[in-house]
């Protein structure tokens, strides 16, 4: 009579197995659950080098500043150039007092590199020294023309060429006492009488050139 108890038993056991096999509702006890995470798990076998890292870039923008300065790091700054008096006073009057005296080497020791040159010629179209132009490094005038008599090398004449200046305003100046030439492309030549000054003015009245000998 067991016997006849156990069978029905045992097949209603096989029953339930295959019918857990064909539903997916049947609740799996949890001791044959899977404990382990359903996250793939990468082994890293024995002489296998282990695949490296995803880097993450990161979103912050990552700003350098200068670094701040050393106030024990001298600072190297060019000293101004330190002029005459006379000379920053009025520079072509200066210039003036060295005719006679300068040489090209005192004229670029005072006012630098030149700018330009050209032969000085004669009446009669010989040369007979060198037109040395200069900037005039005090803005009071564009530029100077230093005329360098070619047996002594000594300064004979300067030419001053000035930024604004009219013939009233040179009239107004040095005077009137003055012979007039008439040059070309309209131009006048003014000689004073009274003093070594030239003035070349040209047709609208402006002052071109100073001649001072």
């Amino acid at each position: 009579m067991k016997r006849f108890c156990f069978l029905p038993m045992a097949f209603l056991a096989i029953q339930a197995l295959q019918g857990a096999d064909q539903s997916s509702s049947v609740i799996v006890p949890p001791v044959l659950r899977n404990s382990e995470p359903t996250d793939n798990v990468v082994v890293t076998l024995p002489g296998q080098k282990p695949a490296p890292a995803t880097a993450v870039q990161s979103a912050t923008e990552v700003r350098l500043e200068p670094p701040p300065p050393d106030p024990d790091r001298p600072v190297f700054r060019h000293p101004k150039r330190e002029y005459p008096p006379e000379f920053e006073r009025d520079s072509a009057d200066y210039l003036n007092q060295q005719i006679g005296i300068w040489q090209q080497v005192d004229a670029q020791g005072l006012l630098g590199e030149p700018a330009g040159q050209r032969p000085a010629l004669a009446d009669d179209q010989t040369v007979n020294g060198q037109i040395v132009a200069f900037n005039d490094p005090s803005g009071r005038y564009k530029r100077f023309e230093l005329d360098f008599d070619g047996d002594t090398g000594r300064l004979r004449t300067l030419f001053v060429y000035p930024h604004d200046m009219t013939w009233q305003e040179c009239r107004h100046a040095f005077g009137v006492n003055v012979r007039s030439t008439e040059a070309n492309k309209g131009r006048t030549f003014f000689s004073y009488l009274d003093r070594r000054l030239d003035v070349l003015v040209d047709a609208e009245g402006k002052v071109i050139s100073l001649g001072m000998y």
